[in-house]
């Protein structure tokens, strides 16, 4: 069994004296695992390291056997990202998401080519601007797994104005009006979802994006699996929190 691909690295850890598991994600063959011959090496360790995009080529005995990846170097972002506390919480934050969530081996192109665009935007930008970017690929995570949010027209009323709730239940929209009665037990939506607001999201509306989707990671993907929502994760919205105040 053999394929290459284009991979983003998620995790390493050490196998062995000289070799180490990667844990990635591919554009077409999912999250995937394999071993790293040598890849406890110096040379080694600067390539693998989370965050950083390679070419992998997958080899092994038979499709359910761990194999081995040979890799090559496409785009190095670690070294930026490990440089700020904020850059790496965007990092640490999307690669346990993507561990936590996403079935192994289970191809989602969408996800890869949004995260490609995220870590790139992470490695180049500040915390206001990267992270909508980061709520929007958690929303279209949710999207891939089956789990979409419906914010195009109020629940209650069928309206597509002043849209500012989203139903803990449904996942659908509800505007000001029609979550009036309720609105305790609504979470608040981000009008940078909408793709209704030209300035840059206040840190708020970041942080109420974050509360948004983790609500429904949680409920739906992770929960009903018995998972938590990862601690880095939780570090990042403690950061948005922070920028907030």
């Amino acid at each position: 069994m053999e394929w290459s691909d284009e991979a983003i690295v998620l995790s390493v850890r050490p196998y062995g004296e000289t070799s180490a598991i990667v844990e990635a994600l591919t554009r077409e063959h999912g999250r995937h695992l394999g071993l790293v011959h040598g890849g406890a090496s110096r040379k080694a360790k600067a390539m693998l390291q989370p965050g950083n995009s390679l070419h992998l080529t997958w080899r092994a005995r038979l499709n359910e056997h761990l194999g081995s990846f040979h890799t090559e170097p496409l785009r190095a972002r670690a070294g930026v990202l490990l440089e700020r506390r904020e850059l790496l919480a965007g990092l640490n934050a999307f690669a346990a998401v993507a561990v936590a969530v996403l079935p192994e081996r289970e191809p989602h192109a969408g996800v890869y080519r949004a995260a490609e665009l995220l870590l790139d935007a992470i490695a180049e930008q500040d915390f206001a601007h990267w992270a909508p970017l980061y709520v929007r690929w958690e929303t279209g995570l949710l999207d891939e797994l089956g789990f979409g949010l419906d914010l195009s027209r109020c629940a209650a009323s069928g309206s597509t104005d002043d849209l500012i709730y989203v139903s803990p239940r449904s996942g659908r929209a509800v505007s000001r009006g029609g979550g009036a009665a309720y609105a305790d037990r609504l979470l608040k939506l981000p009008p940078f979802l909408l793709g209704s607001q030209n300035a840059a999201p206040l840190p708020a509306d970041i942080l109420d994006g974050l509360k948004l989707t983790a609500y429904f990671l949680l409920d739906r993907v992770l929960q009903p699996h018995g998972k938590e929502l990862p601690s880095a994760r939780v570090r990042l919205q403690e950061l948005a929190a922070r920028e907030s105040e």
